[in-house]
């Protein structure tokens, strides 16, 4: 179900290459970035294209030019590689049932933040070549008509769909063959649930409670963010889709003290640290397709291409803490006791499932709820009837 939307965007971005849109637009982009920012047109360029286009191929609208960067912009590029994804992939995210708005949202603020991170990373100490102010000569495109672009984006995403599909199936089953290996090696210690998300947690805890997530989800979001590091952020996605369905349909917070979903706030915030290629496999195709574009800077890739990982990943993600605050919060007696008195019945909103969620939680404490009466029946049954709750509630 994802991998024929991955050829249709293909298909839909070769088309506007070859018209010109896309190099276009990110010259627009880059220019105001351009602007606003200081930096050179080189960088800012690349980084405005790597809102639309993948890593590798965002650096070939500048190829000319890459023999004579800085090792500032060149590691301005690389990071802008890695803290955004391509439009060829947007779409599957989506597909997965992650926030359309947040995403784009997340690809179009990584590209300035990228370069913001990738200054403080690698500051300029050298007099850029480069410094055209009437726009830099972008490529065009290698097909004759529009059908024939329409037809190498189909073509060229046999490779990225066989890529996606094989790397996923490898990536999955190496992780259920770690996580057997490391129950194993727990149950010698009476720790049977060691895996490699608890593993990733713990190490990744701290980062994601500083980018502004819930200390109660940090924990969560340290897993999720191990499995973009250390494979990639298909599987991180997979894995935060499964939450945000189970939390829509009213699932359980804990089980066997496991917790299943997060709050829409901590969600938001790991779907904003997920949206970037910063991962080890895509360090190797980094360092591979940029020494083949510009082989003259073979040594400044491979030498900078880690630090550009790291400035890419953890650095642009804590924007997002900044700008994600808690929405304006109603009491959940109130907020059900509107929602259930109106005459049509409401829709299935992710505030309706989690103050019905609270109202079944707290069932366990009846002294909290009935002496004061803030929950009245009309409550008791909209949720039984939008959560399906058991019998013995209901």
């Amino acid at each position: 179900q994802v991998l024929p939307i991955v050829v249709f965007f293909s298909t839909v971005m070769s088309m506007l290459y070859h018209v010109g849109f896309m190099q276009w637009l990110a010259g627009k982009v880059g220019r105001l970035m351009q602007i606003f920012m200081g930096t050179t047109p080189v960088e800012s360029l690349v980084a405005a294209g790597n809102i639309f286009v993948g890593q590798i191929e965002s650096p070939l609208l500048v190829q000319p030019y890459l023999p004579y960067i800085t090792r500032s912009e060149l590691h301005a590029i690389m990071t802008a590689g890695f803290s955004t994804i391509a439009g060829s992939v947007l779409g599957a995210y989506i597909s997965f049932g992650v926030s359309a708005s947040h995403l784009l949202t997340a690809s179009v603020m990584s590209a300035p933040a990228s370069l913001a991170a990738s200054k403080l990373f690698w500051p300029e100490t050298e007099k850029p070549t480069i410094t055209l102010r009437s726009g830099l000569q972008t490529a065009r495109g290698e097909s004759k008509n529009l059908l024939e672009a329409a037809s190498q984006g189909a073509s060229n995403s046999i490779l990225l769909v066989a890529n996606i599909a094989v790397n996923l199936i490898s990536f999955l089953s190496l992780l259920a063959f770690l996580d057997s290996a490391l129950s194993w090696v727990g149950n010698l210690f009476d720790y049977p649930q060691l895996n490699f998300e608890n593993i990733c947690a713990y190490v990744f805890m701290p980062f994601s409670f500083m980018m502004g997530v819930d200390w109660e989800d940090s924990f969560t979001v340290g897993g999720l963010l191990g499995y973009k590091t250390f494979f990639n952020e298909f599987v991180a996605y997979e894995r935060l889709s499964k939450m945000i369905h189970d939390r829509e349909k009213g699932g359980s917070m804990y089980i066997n003290g496991v917790k299943q979903h997060m709050t829409v706030r901590s969600e938001v915030i790991a779907t904003y640290a997920l949206c970037g290629f910063a991962n080890f496999g895509s360090l190797g195709m980094v360092i591979g397709g940029l020494t083949s574009i510009a082989p003259s800077k073979k040594k400044e890739i491979a030498g900078g291409a880690r630090r550009a990982m790291v400035a890419g990943t953890e650095i642009v993600t804590c924007f997002t803490g900044m700008l994600t605050v808690p929405g304006l919060e109603v009491p959940c007696h109130i907020f059900l006791g509107n929602a259930f008195n109106s005459t049509d019945f409401p829709d299935n909103s992710t505030e309706l499932v989690e103050c019905c969620q609270q109202l079944f939680t707290s069932v366990e404490n009846p002294q909290e709820i009935f002496p004061g009466g803030n929950y009245s029946l009309s409550s008791w049954k909209g949720c039984c009837q939008i959560l399906h709750h058991s019998t013995f509630h209901c």
